[in-house]
């Protein structure tokens, strides 16, 4: 049989990125790497990462609170809670919390290349480095993910 993963409420592996909070749920060794899932909270006013794409794994995010603003290429889309956003490899996109109050978010990776990202920004702060949009799309570069720079 095999390994079975349960995340409590309190659990889990947590990243803190300046103003955004990642808690990893799944990293992919319960699902042979065939999906990540994450709950990011964002804190008010925040913006997330430079505006990118991956080559290599669709990423999913379900507003559980808050309200998310997608950038996807030019259009804006306004996410209230209960909303999914699908992004396919090769689709422009980033998110913002423009609102008073926390956004909460559950994030998927098909499969979980992207999990590491997030720990690797995490080390990158530990060593006294700081998290500006070169240096995250630094990081995104080891993961088969390039700045969307014709929307930048």
């Amino acid at each position: 049989m095999s390994e079975v993963s349960v995340v409590g409420p309190n659990s889990g592996e947590t990243i803190r990125l300046g103003r955004t909070q990642m808690r990893i749920l799944e990293d992919g060794t319960t699902t042979g790497h065939r999906l990540g899932i994450g709950e990011i909270t964002l804190g008010p006013h925040t913006e997330g990462p430079p505006q990118h794409r991956h080559a290599q794994h669709d990423e999913g995010f379900y507003v559980v609170s808050g309200t998310v603003h997608f950038t996807i290429g030019e259009a804006v889309h306004v996410a209230p809670p209960g909303t999914l956003a699908m992004i396919p490899p090769g689709a422009p996109h980033t998110f913002a919390n423009l609102g008073d109050e926390p956004a909460v978010m559950i994030n998927t990776f098909t499969p979980d290349l992207y999990v590491q990202y997030f720990r690797d920004l995490r080390d990158m702060i530990a060593g006294a480095g700081e998290l500006t949009p070169q240096a995250t799309v630094e990081a995104m570069s080891r993961y088969a993910t390039v700045p969307a720079t014709d929307f930048a």
